[in-house]
């Protein structure tokens, strides 16, 4: 019936017969009208042919048994986790309710800003400077008892010259500061200052 319905030729009917009652395998294609394969003339815009994977005689799924005794259908126990405090949610809704303000969060924000405050002290630019400069000393008497000296000594002193003039300027600001504070303090003028 399916030889009928690909509309076979007799030739291709016979051959495939054949190959059944030998107890072969079919063939991927059979030729309509000789038994002599033809040179494939493939063309050279045409795709290569994939060929189909044989498949085996034997199916390749498992049985439910073996599926079921393997660790497919086990599942994780469910282990809660706290993941609020439940009494400062209460606290939090009270407070809420009572005053129309979340009262918790204003005192953490506040907290939070003093202790950053108090913990990060504004470093001094000025004691910065000094330090770059005595690294950039260290690093050039280094590179002078490496034999290297020559090579960095220009970019080295016009760097630390750099940070001397930044400094000088930071010390010209101050000194214009504390003037301006000791001129405010003594109303008459300050005869420690001309």
């Amino acid at each position: 019936a399916m030889m009928e319905e690909s509309k076979l030729t007799c030739f291709q009917r016979r051959y495939l017969m054949d190959c059944v009652k030998r107890g072969g395998t079919l063939p991927l294609q059979c030729h309509p009208t000789s038994s002599k394969e033809p040179a494939p003339a493939a063309p050279a815009f045409s795709p290569p042919v994939c060929q189909p994977s044989r498949l085996s005689a034997k199916p390749h799924l498992r049985p439910a048994k073996v599926c079921q005794a393997g660790d497919a259908y086990a599942r994780e126990k469910f282990k809660p986790q706290a993941r609020r405090d439940l009494e400062k949610e209460k606290q939090r809704l009270q407070n809420i309710l009572a005053t129309g303000k979340d009262m918790v969060e204003c005192n953490v924000k506040r907290t939070l800003v003093q202790t950053k405050e108090e913990e990060i002290p504004e470093p001094d630019r000025f004691e910065e400077l000094v330090n770059e400069v005595q690294e950039r000393k260290e690093f050039l008497a280094e590179m002078e008892a490496l034999g290297q000296g020559k090579k960095y000594q220009r970019i080295i002193l016009t760097e630390i010259s750099q940070k001397m003039r930044e400094m000088e300027i930071i010390d010209k600001k101050r000194s214009e500061e504390m003037r301006e504070i000791m001129t405010k303090d003594f109303p008459g003028g300050n005869p420690f200052f001309p």
